[in-house]
């Protein structure tokens, strides 16, 4: 697997392809956003109809990132589910695959603003998590506690490369805080120029962008790309 390695409040921190974070310190693999019922959500009350698959398309990626990074913790940054108890409506198949997913693990579902945490399944449900320097939460407050992740925003950025754009889900971070990637199939994004974005963010802001081959750039529209 292609990672990219970086530092934050004195830790090393995995960014991965998928848009999951890594704490190797900590067995941690954290996720955010991934919205699992998306689908079901519009079929059920209308909107955009997308890919009926897309909660099997998530679940196999956080499969093979647990594989992958052996985590023996996972922390999902809430909006977990696209509304709330939505997954009573979900595919007997896709419920099977992550409770599976969750045998053996010590699983943290952290409170989202689509959904107040799947009560009705496996973990620990809470507001906001702390471990280590580190404060999990899904929205980023205006004023920041050093050490904060979060999710909520989908942030994206893009790139020039060799005359083409190349836009990729991507990981915000400064000296105080990380905005995760939305993790989910088919969540849209929020261009990290974007002013919801830019006021959180130092003038020394940096993105990673997500893909095969996760690469780390000065977050566009803070300051110029080189």
């Amino acid at each position: 697997m292609n990672t990219l390695e970086f530092s934050f409040q004195s830790e090393t921190l995995y960014a991965l392809p998928t848009g999951g974070l890594f704490w190797p310190a900590q067995e941690l693999l954290v996720v955010s956003d991934l919205h699992l019922g998306k689908s079901a959500r519009a079929a059920r009350f209308g909107g955009a109809q997308l890919p009926p698959y897309e909660t099997t398309e998530t679940l196999t990626r956080l499969s093979g990132d647990l594989t992958a990074t052996k985590a023996r913790r996972v922390i999902c940054l809430g909006d977990s589910f696209d509304a709330p108890a939505l997954q009573t409506a979900l595919p007997e198949s896709d419920l099977l695959s992550l409770t599976t997913l969750q045998a053996g693990l010590d699983w943290v579902w952290i409170e989202g603003n689509h959904d107040p945490g799947p009560v009705q399944l496996g973990g620990t449900h809470r507001r906001s998590l702390i471990i280590g320097p580190l404060h999990f939460r899904h929205i980023a407050e205006p004023t920041p506690t050093p050490g904060e992740v979060s999710g909520h925003y989908h942030p994206k950025a893009t790139l020039s490369l060799r005359g083409r754009a190349l836009t990729r889900p991507c990981f915000l971070f400064d000296e105080t805080r990380l905005i995760l990637p939305a993790y989910g199939a088919f969540t849209g994004g929020l261009h990290s120029h974007d002013p919801a974005l830019t006021r959180l963010m130092s003038p020394h802001a940096q993105a990673i962008l997500t893909g095969p081959k996760p690469c780390k750039i000065p977050m566009p529209g803070l300051a110029p790309l080189s």
